[in-house]
């Protein structure tokens, strides 16, 4: 791969491409965007439109060439069209893109989560990680015959009502005061949310069904889990008869072969899934001990279904990205997201910017404050207006950084020692430039 980038701005047969398309774009589209984060709202300006990508770049509407750390947020942890990855999809399109009938990449999916995820006994496909959390936590209530369910605030599950409460990522730069993180979410669907601190292992009673949580936060910056956190979970779960659920729509199989739960040592009863295992296609998957994934229909009685659940495309990118991430993979992520952090807090410390770059394998989070966070009030001290102008001029200076405060970068196989230096080099450019 090279790090070398096109011309600053964008040539001049495509120059307003991207403000042309916004314009279009919110003449149907509410806001422009089909997720709000894209909006560009908590950053300001007019987004990017991407045209296409390859690698560790993307190429705007303008024909601007960025050197990108968003990667679909994680799901392209192989590189933009990564050669095996864009073979299995063609592959499985020839053969049709979608059947309401079982196939044999849903079980060979299943097959592969399991061996990479032991206490995975067993794996329900869906189409998101939002469906993946909200179709565990059904199976949480209708194993247990309990309501409750405790999240943590700063953690993001996806937009399913009951989980919205005190969310991080996009739901926490909402303008304006809204409760419980959204409108149109009636106090009753969250009436049995309970939301405690991150970081700290709640007192649980045998009224919760469940306890859901993000092994690693990832969503309101990066905010590592403090030891015995987990297994303190894990116990407190235990001894009331409550299910833990690890969300690792983020952390499966990215921070080790077998996620969070194998780097920390503590096994879930369900495991919510989501991004690599798409390959960049929607796909998401929860799995857990048999007896409780048992209760689902059409064993128990637990309904959860969806007609492009499985699907071939998705199933056939899922496969091929897994193929890639063995322990070569891995070992060259840790060292990517090293050089990357390591880069990032030389820079931003020379600019005299207050911060913490966390990391957590191959995570990398960027917090624009004094003091590493623990919680969700530790993190949103980060500067936002800060970080805004640091933004926009990291992408003048053709790094894509996410539009939002409160994402992570995610460092990937495609990002050589080159492109995270030619990145770094960038950063301390534009840290220099909005330096308070």
């Amino acid at each position: 791969m090279t790090a070398e980038s096109t011309s600053a701005g964008p040539s001049s047969a495509a120059a307003g491409a991207n403000a042309a398309l916004f314009e279009r774009a919110v003449a149907v589209i509410p806001g422009g965007v089909n997720s709000p984060v894209r909006a560009f709202r908590s950053v300001g300006g007019t987004p990017y439109f991407v045209a296409r990508a390859e690698g560790p770049h993307v190429w705007d509407a303008e024909g601007r060439r960025l050197l990108d750390l968003v990667q679909s947020y994680g799901a392209i942890i192989a590189g933009h069209a990564h050669p095996t990855i864009v073979e299995a999809v063609r592959r499985a399109a020839g053969d049709g893109t979608s059947y309401g009938a079982p196939t044999e990449r849903e079980v060979l999916l299943a097959e592969e989560i399991r061996a990479r995820v032991p206490g995975c006994e067993r794996v329900r496909l869906v189409s998101s990680g939002t469906e993946a959390t909200m179709s565990a936590l059904r199976l949480a209530r209708g194993a247990t015959g309990r309501d409750r369910i405790v999240k943590f605030a700063g953690n993001y599950h996806g937009h399913s009502d009951g989980l919205l409460a005190e969310a991080g990522s996009g739901v926490a730069l909402i303008e304006g005061t809204v409760s419980p993180g959204s409108a149109g979410v009636p106090a009753g669907a969250v009436a049995d949310t309970a939301v405690v601190p991150y970081n700290r292992v709640p007192t649980l009673d045998d009224t919760v069904a469940a306890v859901i949580v993000e092994p690693v936060a990832a969503n309101m910056g990066l905010v590592a889990p403090r030891p015995g956190f987990l297994e303190g979970l894990r116990a407190e779960c235990d001894r009331v008869g409550a299910v833990l659920i690890f969300d690792e729509v983020i952390t499966g199989f990215r921070l080790a072969r077998g996620g969070a739960q194998e780097r920390y040592g503590v096994t879930p009863d369900l495991s919510c899934f989501g991004k690599v295992i798409g390959g960049g296609l929607n796909v998401g998957a929860f799995g857990g001990r048999a007896d409780l994934m048992e209760h689902l229909a059409p064993l128990g009685p637990v309904y959860q279904a969806g007609t492009l659940s499985g699907n071939p495309l998705a199933t056939a990118a899922g496969l091929a990205a897994l193929s890639l991430l063995d322990a070569d993979a891995y070992a060259a992520l840790d060292r990517t997201a090293a050089r990357l952090a390591g880069g990032l807090d030389g820079a931003l410390a020379a600019a005299g910017i207050d911060h913490h770059v966390g990391r957590v394998g191959p995570l990398v989070g960027l917090h624009l404050a004094a003091g590493e966070p623990h919680d969700y009030d530790d993190a949103r001290r980060t500067d936002t207006d800060l970080y805004a102008a640091l933004f926009h001029a990291v992408l003048d200076r053709g790094v894509a950084l996410a539009p939002g405060p409160y994402e992570i970068t995610f460092p990937g196989l495609a990002h050589d020692d080159a492109v995270i230096d030619a990145i770094v080099e960038r950063v301390a450019d534009a840290a220099r430039h909005v330096a308070p």
